[in-house]
This record gives structure tokens, C-alpha cells and sequence, in this order.
């Protein structure tokens, strides 16, 4: 599972670089926003910004879940980032954008599996843990 996590690392940080430099002024609106404009206009800047921090949030919920974290935001947040991922797949193909449909379009998809191997394993692997230490008593059955 250290191998995914360090995948869905790898690509949310690379979403928060490229959201971090459209924020920041960079002329590679093309490849996002529906691809309008190559300088993205003030509110999308903003927009980019909280990206960003969605990211890094994502990241987070990632790394925690992988880590054993039980707690309802690492549970859930793994299974709405597969929700998410897969509406911004689906956005990123009807864009008229060929950046967006030829290149975040298969990131998102990529990123959607393997935050679903992250919340489908860790639900798997804690069921495994709770019968190691609780098992179940062995069924009787009269003769």
C-alpha cells in the first residue's frame, strides 16, 4: 500500500504545483479552466489558490488512511476523493480543452483508482486486523 500512497502523492502534488502556478500568475490557462483563456482571469487565480489547498488536503486524507487512521475524515475522504476525481474525469473529457481532455482527464482517472485501492484495502485490512483479535467463536453444529 506504500507504493500507492506515494503514487497519490506524487499526482496531488503535482495538481498543487500546476494549480499553485496558475495562482500565481502563470500563462498555462489552457490546460485548465476549459482551456479559454491562456491567463486566467482574477476569480479562477483564486479558485487555483483553493485548489491548492484541496490538494494538499487530499494528500492528508491519503497518507492518514494508508497510516491505519480510523477516524471518520480519513473513512470517508478517501471514498468522496474517488466521487470527486471521477466528476473531474468526466468535466475534464466534455472540456474543449485538449490539455484537460488529454492529459488531467487520464490523471484524474489514474488518481480515482488508487484512492479506491486505498479506501477498499485499509476497509479490508482493518476487517482482517478485528478478526486476528477478536475472532469469531466456531459455529457448533449438532450431530
Amino acid at each position: 500500500m506504500g507504493r500507492v500512497s506515494n503514487a497519490v502523492t506524487i499526482g496531488f502534488a503535482g495538481l498543487a504545483a500546476f494549480q499553485a502556478a496558475l495562482a500565481a500568475g502563470a500563462p498555462l490557462g489552457n490546460a485548465a479552466w476549459g482551456g479559454a483563456h491562456a491567463e486566467l482571469t482574477s476569480g479562477q487565480r483564486v479558485g487555483s489558490g483553493a485548489a491548492v489547498f484541496a490538494y494538499v488536503a487530499a494528500i492528508c486524507i491519503v497518507r492518514g488512511r494508508v497510516a491505519g487512521r480510523r477516524e471518520r475524515p480519513y473513512r470517508w475522504g478517501t471514498w468522496v476523493l474517488v466521487g470527486i476525481l471521477g466528476l473531474a474525469a468526466i468535466a475534464n473529457v466534455a472540456s474543449e480543452s485538449q490539455w484537460e481532455n488529454y492529459v488531467l482527464a487520464p490523471v484524474a482517472i489514474v488518481l480515482a483508482a488508487l484512492c479506491f485501492l486505498v479506501a477498499r484495502t485499509a476497509v479490508i485490512g482493518e476487517d482482517a486486523r478485528q478478526e486476528a483479535f477478536n475472532p469469531s467463536p466456531r459455529p457448533h453444529f449438532p450431530e
